[in-house]
């Protein structure tokens, strides 16, 4: 494997122009820390960490541009010091994956990677105002803006999002920076299973109390939270951020609505904090193999009748996340692609992303849910049209 640094866009034009003459494969990636998706193809690899630093920052504006290089951890270092956040909360795939390197804002970007916010917040691309980027020809192209605009055409700043790489390489993103909440509070109801959960949690966000995180752990992956200081048992947690006042009234109006599901307790912010993040970058499945681990979304209501259903086929662990919408699963042997995707089929549709495999699964199965025919129809029209030569991330979309 060839990894090129570039330090400017120019660069990393003539490294991409040189490729698509050559017709060679040329994976684009950032840190890397996501190396595991798609299937591998490209000896040569471009990455976007030489690309580095903040570009501009305006508190008071709630804008942040950087290149994309920059390391996620020097974005979110900067907007802890005026008190802000990334809204979408990203989590950080290396424990899982078993990767390493440094995650990069333009990866984040790039993968639209969200995390336990999502359903409220909006996706990682919805936070995105404007870009930069290298597209297949080696053409240094710049879409958006500090302000959202109404655009014809393609909405190149939503396209580049969660596109992998395969459209090109991100060089430059700006996005929105909201206030980071003050505290926080969690309220944990007891022994509830999955179908009651998915009840309780739906009860939970009519509630006019502002819930800002939603999850469902079974009995299976609890005692994995925490250090085990959950309470025993199938455990439903529900999140409440802002000011402490706040926070505090709104936590006892929802803590006495779910006392009629079941068992309620409180957490603390520091323990509120600890366990988001562990949900976030998916605790349970930290176990040092390469057991399939899928990212499973689907409406809310069918999340808990998706897993049922496999639990009677196949050798499956899950937990759930926004309101039941999103579902972490955990298979004991292979990952059962057809099975799941013909399921998820029958109960109405969603998307299913191989997260974790062995190479040899990876080889076989797409990591990426197959898209409808006229979707991917238009998919290989909006690639030919920015890669034309075909070499960026092969491998990398279903």
């Amino acid at each position: 494997m060839t990894d090129f640094l570039p330090e400017t866009e120019e660069a990393a034009a003539s490294i991409i122009r040189e490729h698509a003459a050559a017709g060679k494969p040329l994976a684009i990636c950032g840190g890397n820390t996501r190396s595991g998706f798609g299937s591998a193809v490209a000896k040569d690899r471009l990455r976007s960490t030489g690309l580095t630093g903040i570009v501009s920052y305006n508190p008071g504006e709630m804008v942040l541009t950087a290149r994309a290089g920059t390391p996620l951890a020097e974005v979110e270092a900067a907007l802890a010091e005026n008190g802000q956040m990334l809204a979408f909360e990203p989590m950080d795939h290396r424990p899982v994956m078993g990767t390493s390197g440094e995650p990069t804002i333009g990866g984040v970007f790039a993968a639209n990677v969200s995390g336990p916010r999502r359903f409220v917040a909006g996706a990682a691309r919805d936070s995105l105002l404007g870009i930069r980027f290298v597209n297949g020809r080696g053409e240094i192209v710049k879409a958006g803006g500090r302000v959202m605009k109404n655009v014809t055409g393609l909405d190149l700043v939503k396209l580049l999002a969660g596109s992998h790489g395969t459209l090109g390489l991100l060089t430059e993103v700006t996005f929105r920076v909201p206030p980071r909440p003050k505290t926080e509070e969690t309220i944990v109801v007891s022994g509830l299973n999955d179908a009651d959960a998915a009840t309780a949690m739906a009860a939970a966000m009519a509630q006019p109390v502002e819930v800002s995180g939603a999850a469902h752990l079974p009995l299976t992956v609890t005692w994995k939270f925490l250090g085990g200081k959950l309470p025993e048992g199938e455990t439903t947690v529900l999140r409440i951020e802002g000011l402490p006042g706040s926070v505090e009234a709104r936590a006892e109006r929802l803590a006495s609505a779910m006392s009629a599901f079941g068992a309620v307790a409180i957490l603390d912010e520091p323990a509120s904090r600890q366990l988001w993040r562990e949900i976030r970058d998916v605790h349970p499945y930290v176990d040092e193999t390469m057991r399939p681990v899928w990212r499973i979304s689907v409406a809310p209501t069918i999340g808990h009748q998706l897993v049922a259903a496999l639990r009677l086929e196949a050798g499956v662990d899950a937990f759930y996340d926004w309101q039941g919408g999103l579902i972490w699963m955990r298979m004991e042997a292979d990952p059962e692609s057809q099975l799941i995707r013909r399921f998820i089929k029958a109960l109405g549709g969603g998307h299913a992303t191989l997260i974790r495999a062995t190479d040899a699964a990876r080889a076989a199965v797409s990591a990426f849910q197959p898209q409808p025919e006229a979707v991917a129809q238009l998919s290989a029209r909006v690639k030919e049209k920015f890669d034309p030569a075909g070499i960026l991330n092969q491998g990398k979309m279903g």
